[in-house]
């Protein structure tokens, strides 16, 4: 028995002196899934240009991933916090690829962009202030939990 017990021993140590020291567990696994039907709703109040670009390149993923179909599929990016100012007609120049690159997503009708009237409010914004891509809608933190009881899974 005791033997045995240090042949497992012994076994146990010598297994991960065999592997790549890299990777010791070796790569990882890629699954093949295909996706469809989803209702996505993105809670998004992110304060810099990286961090938006970021949101925008996963929806667009999500939604090419989805077969980018309106009627099956369905991402709401709900805007509030310090995300609004670049939504902002006045700051268009400065912000003009990624307000173009926004405006493209919103086009085929499934990304759609809502913002909180009521932040925007708080920041000086009416809905005159904001490019014509953008809806307002009366709270973005009611519109997120409208959309859950519609099915929408919640995305930060």
């Amino acid at each position: 028995m005791i033997k045995r017990i240090l042949l497992i021993a012994a076994l146990a140590f010598s297994l991960p002196a065999l592997a790549d020291s890299n990777a010791p567990w070796g790569s990882a696994k890629q699954l093949d899934i295909e996706y469809s039907k989803q209702r996505v709703v993105y809670d998004t109040a992110v304060k810099t240009e990286g961090a938006l670009t970021s949101v925008l390149d996963r929806t667009s993923y999500l939604s090419l991933l989805n077969g980018a179909d309106p009627f099956d599929n369905k991402i709401v990016i709900v805007l509030h916090g310090d995300v609004i100012p670049f939504f902002a007609i006045k700051n268009y120049a400065r912000y003009k690829a990624l307000m173009d690159r926004a405006q493209s997503l919103s086009v085929g009708g499934t990304i759609e962009f809502r913002m909180c009237k009521l932040a925007a409010q708080s920041l000086g914004y009416q809905a005159r202030d904001i490019h014509g891509f953008v809806s307002m809608v009366p709270m973005g933190d009611a519109e997120i939990v409208r959309l859950q009881h519609e099915g929408f899974a919640y995305m930060r």
